[in-house]
């Protein structure tokens, strides 16, 4: 895939269904989050103010900002209140165990 920078992170297996995981590829802050066994990654850190994100809350694919409770769709990364403001989101890939990341913003 040219211009993609796939970086290892954490093994599968500690990315579990609910629970978010702040890795740091390449010193860039990535929130991983399974659900429904895909596993997402979303920039962790808040459109606001820069708030990192993996103290927030999750619901379904909601997460909840743990400074002033802005709400993104960790697939998307859209910020509920107002759609045009996002949070970066990159594409994830598992090989041989590991949950790889591609640092490429999509």
């Amino acid at each position: 895939m040219a211009g993609s920078s796939w970086t290892a992170t954490v093994d599968e297996a500690k990315v579990r269904e609910g629970s978010p995981v702040a890795v740091y590829p390449k010193g860039v802050g990535v929130l991983l989050v399974r659900l429904d066994g895909e596993i997402h990654a979303i920039r962790n850190k808040c459109a606001h103010m820069a708030c990192p994100l993996e103290g927030g809350s999750l619901e379904g694919s909601i997460l909840t900002c743990p400074c002033h409770d802005w709400r993104f769709d960790v697939r998307s990364g859209e910020f509920l209140d107002a759609p045009e403001l996002r949070i970066p989101v990159y594409a994830t890939r598992v090989e041989d165990g590991k949950v790889l990341v591609d640092l490429t913003e999509a």
